[in-house]
């Protein structure tokens, strides 16, 4: 399957999602991700969910390390979509948040972290059994992701697909993906 199809089918099946199963979902992906070995882990990037777009509740593994890892330094993107570069920021709180022209959440005073990261969570619409993933299309975690030696590890509600036929250079592959039901490693 080509990526924009993925991208649509992908959108709908989640949009059509109840309240209740949704939730239900999100609590067993942090579940799975309370089984992660933190331990070496010093800067975690986490993205911050569109609700709207029934994204995976981050919120929920941000208490979750807040409360079992706070020695972990949390930094969330800002997206500039004139460059389609992200820049990481300290995760100050729900409070330090604002919705961006494209209704996404975005640190507005957290300082500026330029330094190394050790662990990605990566936002997706589907992966496959290769650990390549589908994005909106901007491309913006592709360009991050090239430039650092981190883990990468996406979050999905839904199990992996077979295979995306149009994956190119571009493509960073994940390291694990995490869904409600395992840990996938690749």
């Amino acid at each position: 399957m080509l990526k924009a199809e993925i991208r649509k089918q992908a959108l709908k099946e989640r949009l059509s999602l109840s309240d209740t199963a949704y939730e239900s979902l999100c609590k067993s992906l942090l579940n799975e991700f309370k089984s992660i070995d933190f331990s070496q882990i010093k800067t975690l990037h986490i993205f911050l969910p569109i609700t709207e777009k029934k994204e995976p509740n981050t919120f929920l593994l941000i208490e979750w390390l807040n409360k079992n890892h706070p020695e972990i330094k949390i930094i969330v993107p800002k997206a500039d979509f004139e460059t389609a570069l992200m820049t990481n920021h300290e995760y100050l709180g729900v409070g330090d948040l604002r919705k961006n022209l494209y209704n996404i959440l975005e640190p507005q005073k957290g300082n500026l972290h330029e330094g190394e990261v050790d662990l990605v969570v990566i936002p997706l619409l589907a992966f496959d059994k290769q650990g390549y993933r589908v994005g909106y299309g901007k491309g913006f975690y592709d360009r991050f992701l090239q430039d650092i030696n981190a883990q990468k590890i996406g979050l999905s509600l839904y199990p992996a697909i077979e295979k995306i036929d149009d994956v190119n250079e571009h493509d960073i592959r994940l390291d694990f993906c995490i869904t409600p039901t395992e840990i996938i490693k690749f």
